[in-house]
Order: C-alpha cells, then sequence, then structure tokens
C-alpha cells in the first residue's frame, strides 16, 4: 500500500493524529523536501516523534518513483510531502501508476500553502484565478504575462510561486521577480504591469516568522523580504471586504488600488488604435477622388464596418470587431492602389 501524507504548512508538527497513528505502523517512510523550507532539525524531530528513520528523497526519486512503487506491491510505503499531497502533479501521477499497478493507496490531506496564503490576506478564494510559476529563466516570463492579463480581464487575482528548490538552494527572490515583470512590460505594453501596479508579497507562511506585506511594485522593489519560499499575488478587482481585510489582517505600505482599471482587452486596444486613423485615411481619400461618384459605395461600405467595428466591441464580439475594421481597411486601401496615393501616412 502506498500512503501519501501532507504535512501541511507547519512541517512535522503539522502532522495530524491520524497520520501519526497510520505512520507508527509502516517501516518504510520517505520525505520529500523539494519545496518545503523543512531544516535538518525539523527532519530529527520527525525521526524523534515517530521512532524510525525516515529517508529523505529529492524530488527527481518521486517523479521517476520505480523504488516506491516497487516497494509498495509487498509493503505498506508512506510519502510525506509538504502541504497537501495531491496539489502537486507529480502525487497525482504516483499515484495513478500505483493503482495501475494494483497497489492501493491513500490520502491523508493536510493544509496547503496555496489556501493559506490566499486566506491569511483575506482575499476571496473564488476570485483567484489561474495559478502560476515564476523561475528565474527569462523564457517562462512571457506566459506570466499573459496569465496575469487573462485574469485580471477577468476580475481575478493571480497567485504567483517563485522558483524554491532547496536541494539546490535555489530561489528567487520577490524583488528580482518585480523587476523580471517590469521589464515584460517593454515587451507587451498592454499596461498588466508598472511601477503603480499594487500586489502582496507573501513569505515563510505558517512558519513563526511569517511575513506578508502588500503595496505598490515601486514600494515592494525596495522591501526587505528575508529568507524563502516566497510567494506573489497580483490582485485584480478587488471587493471591499477584500480591501478592509488587506489593512487590517497584513501589513500595507500602500492604498490597495484596483489593478484592472488600466486593462483593456486585445481587440478593445486595436479598435481603439485604428478607428480613428481609419476614419482619418477614408476622409483623406474622399479629397482625392473629389466628385468622382465612382468610389461612392467604396466609401459608404467603408464608413459601415468602421461603425460596426465600434458596435461589435459595444456587444462584446471582439472578434468580429476586429475583423470589421479590417474589412474597413481592405477598402480604402484600394483607392490607395487606384490613385497611387498613401492616405494612412
Amino acid at each position: 500500500m502506498l500512503l501519501l501524507v501532507g504535512l501541511g504548512i507547519y512541517g512535522y508538527a503539522g502532522l495530524s493524529v491520524k497520520a501519526l497513528d497510520s505512520l507508527l505502523s509502516i517501516t518504510n517512510i520517505y520525505v520529500e523536501k523539494y519545496t518545503s523550507p523543512m531544516l535538518e532539525s525539523e527532519i530529527d524531530n520527525l525521526k524523534q516523534i515517530l521512532n524510525k528513520e525516515v529517508k529523505v528523497v529529492p524530488r527527481w526519486f518521486v517523479e521517476d518513483g520505480r523504488e516506491i512503487l516497487q516497494l509498495a506491491k509487498s509493503n505498506d510505503i508512506a510519502l510525506l510531502v509538504y502541504g497537501d499531497p495531491l496539489i502537486a502533479t507529480t502525487h497525482i501521477d504516483l499515484r495513478v501508476r500505483a493503482e495501475n499497478n494494483g497497489i492501493k493507496t491513500r490520502v491523508l490531506h493536510a493544509t496547503s500553502s496555496i489556501t493559506s496564503i490566499i486566506g491569511e490576506c483575506g482575499l476571496h478564494m473564488y476570485k483567484i484565478g489561474k495559478i502560476i510559476t515564476l523561475t528565474s529563466e527569462i523564457q517562462s516570463i512571457s506566459s506570466i504575462y499573459y496569465t496575469v492579463y487573462g485574469n485580471i480581464l477577468s476580475g481575478n487575482h493571480t497567485l504567483v510561486l517563485l522558483e524554491y528548490n532547496q536541494e539546490k538552494n535555489l530561489f528567487l527572490n520577490p524583488n528580482n521577480a518585480f523587476e523580471m515583470l517590469l521589464k515584460s512590460e517593454i515587451d507587451q505594453k498592454y499596461n498588466v504591469f508598472s511601477t503603480e501596479t499594487f500586489a502582496i508579497v507573501a513569505s515563510r507562511v505558517g512558519s513563526e516568522n511569517q511575513s506578508i506585506v502588500s503595496g505598490k511594485i515601486k514600494s515592494l522593489i525596495e522591501t526587505e523580504f528575508g529568507e524563502p519560499p516566497h510567494s506573489l499575488i497580483i490582485t485584480g478587482n478587488l471587493h471591499f471586504t477584500e480591501i478592509d481585510a488587506l489593512r487590517v489582517l497584513i501589513k500595507t505600505i500602500d492604498e490597495p488600488t484596483d489593478n484592472s482599471k488600466n486593462i483593456m482587452k486585445i481587440a478593445e486596444q486595436m479598435i481603439m488604435k485604428y478607428v480613428p486613423k481609419a476614419r482619418k485615411a477614408l476622409e483623406h481619400a474622399k479629397n482625392l477622388v473629389n466628385d468622382d461618384t465612382s468610389f461612392n459605395d467604396i466609401f459608404e461600405n467603408a464608413e459601415y464596418y468602421i461603425s460596426d467595428a465600434e458596435k461589435f466591441l459595444q456587444q462584446d464580439k471582439p472578434e468580429l470587431a476586429v475583423l470589421s475594421i479590417g474589412y474597413a481597411e481592405g477598402l480604402i486601401d484600394t483607392i490607395r492602389f487606384l490613385k497611387g496615393v498613401n492616405m494612412w501616412e
């Protein structure tokens, strides 16, 4: 049998009575601490509580899973995991593989750092959008940018887990993370990140020196947050009860603000940019042909398409809005080809 046990956010001290009772009868116990802040002293305390040896294993050992599954075919095996064991897809995969090999599995759930962070900040759980992990590799920043963008458009908050690998002593601190996010705005330009963006930094949640600080990026980027692990929350539209909670429950450097106010859909930005240009080019084209009525149908249809683009945008039909302005520009371009003059300049 394979038993997956959550340690919660308090390390060995977070083990439930049920978990302790179950572990006392199991000889083969593994502890994975890939993303957890468990110190060697805590491992020693765990051994003392259980009065038996535990084997600390790296992440690749769990991902490979062959040794664990082989032993579990004829023995009871326990894998202890920081937080809740089924938050990570690695452990779900291990459980599925066990069941497919005829190995019974049990899960003892525990508090997850993800739900704890949200609750400690006083944010509404149902307003959390897609959760993402930001690593020090610059290639990851584009997907991070568009995930935050999509969440904010939906009125949701984004929990950003910062890279933390205790085995390699590798972690991404919030200050560097904010620098990466600000640099991403230079390339993308959808007003997702600026020094005025409101954010939250949650550090070491569940520990005795837990710290949660909120404010604008310009304030947070100058703040020292201490030892990892750290997580960020980029807030979307804030309910008044969330604002009250932020003011009372955590340290707030700057007054909470709505990050969604400066965010527009891509289609909306395109229409706002191209409609005035199309109207200006259309007027220029009309002046070029003077009283030549053979172009009237082109002008009339171009005007219809420009109006349709604005109408479709108001009706929340962005694809049709973009198509309409594209058709309008195509009609205006026919005048450019026929007259040999560029109306767009």
